[in-house]
């Protein structure tokens, strides 16, 4: 009879700890959902309506088709069929294993039950909140009297459609509550039904987002094509989707066979890589004939804020992870002064981007007497207009006949470019050498025993010892650059504004000029999130097997 007792007291003491620990980290993931969830999935819904200086009618993917053109119809189609693609292997995790068939079909019931909670309670609170942002519309024209916002504001939540929205969502939770609650205690001894049911909501909300999403493009692309039609015309999209998705499988394919290939040295090689090369062309060729035609009708500007954001990041992260890494084994070795040199180079990032950029700004101005003018012409180089250039660089070197889709970054971004190396390769430094303070001295006395040159353990040790750090930083400067805005916007000039204009600086003019849209600065700017997050995705799946962590 003791042993009662003391089983109750364990359950009692792992559901206190497990309550202490959510306590514990319940700050930390409402502050990720204030400032990381929910200005994403807020963005999205504005995107799909027309949003002026407040909440106005549902256009669907309307300011998606103005962005990218027929594209975004592929991009959507592709986001969902993704979603679905996740949402079963999640849920194939779940049924995996041998469980009695009871706790498995529990655990199924709590995800869908959560899952149908979580998308009635979203609906609900997004239909609440137009409602509450219209609240100055409806003040229009009312006398101001203490406590109308606050009466307006609780009659929110009695509209009607907000109403029938509530109801649901309600006892949705509560059936949501009543089936976990039901399939813990079903599965009281199996220690992983947390996890379970964590992994059975995350399925259903990828299978239902999924869902919407596919629904949602099937809806746009009936609308385009019934409105094509009747102006006499034909919207192959299905064709051309099919086309991009056999030209993605075949590269993929082709990365597939070739890193197989690299690891096996033989006869064979030769003919493996050949097939590679093949699978690559052909997947290739099916990208650049389709690709450009459904993107014929997107936004000029954001295709040339996007190719300005791609330059610049092609520009700067590498050039900054290099001076980074080689400054970083400079101060590595023993000389004097190493602090004061570490002090130094890291000075430019944490100065204000305001006063930087000014400063580089006087630098590289158009007049004759400016110092980059000086220093050029002291090798016989023409004074230049730097910041008010927006002509390519290798225009500028090799003349005009230099067609403009090799032209290059404009001299204007060449400059914004050196501004950033300058301000972010102090940053690589210190986390290179602290990188290379974790590499054990060991490893270079038994290389320089075995005779290894400088640049074999450098090549061969120091480099391989570093693959995290390089990641690491190769990773946020992807990411920093993409978003990069304060420092263009201040170095911009009227007369190279589109050669340094980047998506931000794009989405920014889009919501704050003299007739904002928010909807399409918001279309925009997811745009550019998923843009970063294919990038994200793709660094970690490539490079991220090509660490080394000791």
């Amino acid at each position: 009879m003791a042993a009662v007792p003391r089983q109750i007291s364990r359950r009692r003491r792992i559901l206190t700890e497990n309550l202490t620990a959510y306590a514990f980290l319940f700050p930390a993931g409402l502050l990720i959902f204030l400032f990381g969830i929910f200005p994403v999935a807020f963005a999205f819904f504005v995107s799909l309506h027309r949003w002026r200086r407040f909440p106005d009618e549902y256009v669907g993917l309307a300011n998606y088709e103005r962005a990218l053109g027929d594209f975004a119809y592929a991009l959507f189609f592709y986001a969902g069929a993704a979603a679905i693609a996740a949402g079963l292997y999640l849920a194939r995790r779940v049924l995996r294993g041998a469980r009695p068939w009871n706790e498995t079909a529990a655990a199924v019931l709590a995800g869908a039950a959560n899952t149908a909670a979580i998308l009635l309670f979203t609906r609900w609170f997004f239909t609440l909140l137009p409602v509450i942002l219209n609240i100055p519309v409806r003040l229009r024209g009312q006398e101001r009297v203490q406590g109308l916002f606050v009466s307006e504001l609780f009659a929110s939540f009695r509209f009607p459609e907000v109403m029938s929205a509530w109801f649901p969502s309600l006892a949705a939770v509560l059936a949501a509550v009543v089936v976990s609650y039901g399939a813990v205690r079903l599965a009281r001894r199996d220690e992983t039904i947390g996890r379970r049911l964590w992994l059975a909501t995350g399925a259903g909300l990828l299978l239902a987002l999924g869902a919407l999403a596919l629904n949602l493009t099937l809806e746009a692309i009936g609308a385009a094509a019934e409105a094509a039609q009747a102006e006499g015309a034909e919207l192959p999209i299905w064709s051309q989707i099919v086309v991009i998705s056999l030209g993605m499988a075949a590269v993929v394919a082709a990365y597939q066979v070739w890193t197989r290939a690299a690891r096996r040295w033989g006869d064979r090689q030769l003919v493996v890589s050949l097939a590679a090369a093949a699978l690559l062309l052909v997947g290739g060729y099916a990208l650049v004939t389709e690709v450009p035609r459904l993107l014929a009708a997107a936004d000029r500007n954001m295709m040339s804020g996007f190719s300005v954001t791609i330059m610049y990041a092609a520009g700067a992260v590498p050039f900054q992870l290099m001076i980074g890494l080689g400054l970083a084994y400079l101060l590595f070795q023993k000389i004097r002064g190493t602090t004061a040199f570490r002090m130094v180079f890291f000075l430019p990032y944490i100065m204000p981007f305001v006063a930087t950029s000014m400063v580089f700004s006087l630098l590289f101005s158009h007049r004759q007497d400016s110092l980059a003018n000086h220093l050029i012409g002291a090798f016989g180089i023409p004074p230049q207009k730097w910041l008010l250039e927006p002509t390519g660089i290798f225009q500028l070197i090799f003349g005009p006949q230099i067609p403009s889709w090799l032209a290059g970054p404009g001299l204007a971004l060449v400059v914004i470019i050196i501004y950033t190396v300058w301000t972010y390769s102090g940053y690589a430094t210190v986390v290179f050498l602290a990188g290379l303070g974790n590499i054990s001295g060991e490893l270079y006395e038994a290389a320089r025993i075995d005779g290894a040159s400088g640049w074999q353990i450098f090549r061969n040790i120091t480099l391989p010892l570093l693959s995290p750090t390089t990641f690491f930083l190769m990773l946020v400067a992807t990411i920093g650059t993409f978003q990069a805005f304060t420092q263009i916007w201040m170095m911009r000039t009227p007369a190279a504004a589109r050669a340094v204009d980047n998506m931000s600086i794009y989405i920014f003019e889009r919501i704050t000029d003299a007739s904002p849209n928010y909807g399409y600065g918001s279309a925009l700017a997811f745009v550019l999130f998923f843009v970063i997050l294919i990038l994200t995705v793709t660094q970690n799946r490539i490079a991220g097997r090509r660490v080394f962590y000791g």
